[in-house]
């Protein structure tokens, strides 16, 4: 129930707003990264997270480019 409500929460935004909200979920999972590298992360699932919800961005931004 969490991801749906978090996709419907995508889904009415805009696509510039979905755009600015690729690029901060791209800078965590690259921040995610760099602590797991430097063994600092203590929730390595949360890169797993993050990466699913880079694609589900991706996925509603070309839905939206396609209508």
């Amino acid at each position: 129930m969490k991801i749906n409500k978090y996709v419907e929460d995508l889904r009415t935004k805009s696509a510039a707003e979905l755009n600015d909200e690729l690029v901060a979920a791209k800078k965590e999972l690259f921040n995610l990264r760099f602590q797991n590298a430097t063994n600092q992360l203590d929730n390595t699932s949360r890169i797993k997270e993050v990466r699913k919800n880079i694609a589900r961005i991706q996925t509603i931004l070309a839905q939206k480019a396609a209508q």
